[in-house]
């Protein structure tokens, strides 16, 4: 059983004994730690927080310990259910709320939750927020209300459909293209809320022809939920009929996206926000960001359109910072994460849907065609295993000196550019390893860049 306390939220498996698992009494603590930091640093005149899960089989139980918690702290709780995390981020700032918590492990399986943390702005913690979270908790250093001070709990329903009304409402998102273009989609929701809201999100945007697998929101995962070809079979085994447009996959808290093309290939996780900022940045100029270890293509395509691109740290929150320092107008993660501003700062798989239909009506082609459009790139996920007690800060900093001559990022572990290919080099705050992501033009080359790495940090050991 695994309890993991980070400055993102808690997460764990659910069962086993206190301190070790995600079981109510580390939740009443996390959350009354969370609650207290609220009370002393928000700057909004409210004393509500919003509180969303997923569908997990044990989200009904965490919920209900997360709301008496924050009832108990004296905090008006707005309850609006089975909600995905984008849907939760727009709630809290729509409230009004100094806060929100989302009950949800994101792709993890079925045995997990977790709780993520927001600010009144619907967005993460940042890392010295989430310290003080962990001290407070640790310290056990917060007090409930009395009697007379105790908070209210409200339910409401309506978010989705308000989550839906603001991606409609955006410039770029043309339903009445959608509809004339008479899509035919099937989307994979994995038994979790994306079988909820993205049936409403395509009926609205005008799409007649859906095929659904795993709507049934029961949190029972039919198969495991990070959105990866090798999970997705049965959506590859159904768009390979032939019989639909394109397909959308989510993971059960819907903030990832991924897309397959009308043929059953797999359009590529990495590429669903390179697609977006292509139409994107045809119509607003402006930066772009994603993290250190995402594909390159969204720099080549934001260069052009005569913009500039910028890497974050690994992390939402790091690439949200960094979008605002850029003013970028698109960013988000390789892992199917689109972050834009336009409709807020939080990864949303209903924003990605809605531009990527507009932009393949607006484009008159096929999904395979529009993905043959981008630079090919690849990447290779690898890993080196250390003993306890190595020093990893030293061997990145030898790797660093090693390829001097380069293009060299150490924002985030060290990252290094050669002309057509990269390799991005992270230490795990968990365990003695060292992740090894690499990028070409095709898997082996990718996959041998990263072995060549990892023999010269192998032979510095």
């Amino acid at each position: 059983m695994t309890l993991i306390k980070s400055i993102s939220g808690i997460r764990g498996t659910i069962g086993g004994p206190a301190g070790d698992t995600l079981n109510p009494l580390d939740i009443v603590k996390f959350t009354s730690a969370y609650a207290t930091l609220i009370r002393r640093t928000t700057k909004v005149e409210s004393n509500k927080i919003v509180v969303g899960r997923d569908a997990r089989i044990s989200g009904e139980m965490v919920k209900n310990v997360v709301c008496g918690t924050l009832m108990g702290m004296g905090f008006d709780v707005v309850n609006i259910g089975l909600a995905t995390t984008p849907t939760t981020e727009v709630a809290v700032t729509m409230e009004g709320a100094c806060g929100g918590i989302i009950i949800t492990a994101s792709h993890n399986p079925r045995m997990w939750n977790a709780l993520k943390l927001l600010n009144e702005k619907g967005e993460f913690l940042n890392k010295e927020e989430g310290n003080e979270v962990l001290r407070i908790a640790e310290a056990e250093d917060f007090e409930y209300a009395d009697v007379d001070h105790l908070g209210q709990y409200r339910e409401d329903d309506t978010y989705d459909q308000k989550h839906i009304d603001m991606v409609l409402a955006l410039d770029l998102v043309d339903a009445d293209a959608i509809a004339k273009a008479d899509f035919k989609v099937a989307f994979d929701s994995v038994n979790s809320v994306g079988g909820v809201i993205l049936p409403k999100l395509l009926e609205q945007l005008g799409v007649k022809t859906v095929t659904g697998l795993f709507t049934e929101p029961t949190g029972d995962f039919q198969h495991n939920p990070e959105p990866l070809e090798k999970n997705l079979c049965d959506i590859k085994a159904l768009m390979e009929k032939g019989e639909h447009d394109i397909a959308f996959v989510v993971d059960p808290d819907v903030d990832r996206l991924a897309l397959f093309c009308e043929d059953g290939t797999m359009y590529g996780e990495e590429y669903t926000l390179v697609t977006v900022a292509d139409y994107i940045l045809q119509h607003t100029p402006g930066n772009t960001v994603s993290n250190l270890s995402s594909t390159r293509a969204l720099r080549d395509v934001t260069k052009k359109y005569g913009q500039e691109y910028f890497a974050s740290a690994v992390g939402e929150v790091n690439v949200v910072t960094k979008m605002k320092e850029q003013g970028a107008v698109i960013g988000g993660e390789g892992n199917g994460g689109v972050i834009y501003p336009a409709a807020h700062y939080g990864r949303d798989a209903l924003v990605g849907i809605a531009l990527i239909l507009t932009y393949l009506a607006k484009k008159g082609m096929k999904t395979s065609e529009l993905r043959a459009t981008y630079p090919p790139y690849c990447i290779a996920k690898n890993r080196i295993d250390l003993t306890q007690g190595t020093d990893v800060d030293a061997i990145l900093e030898k790797v660093k000196g090693i390829y001097s001559n380069e293009e060299v990022n150490d924002v985030d572990g060290v990252k290094i550019d050669f002309p057509d290919k990269w390799v991005h080099l992270r230490k795990s705050n968990t365990e003695p390893i060292i992740r090894v992501y690499s990028e070409a033009a095709t898997m082996e080359e990718a996959d041998q860049l990263g072995k060549d790495i990892m023999n010269v940090i192998l032979s510095m050991i």
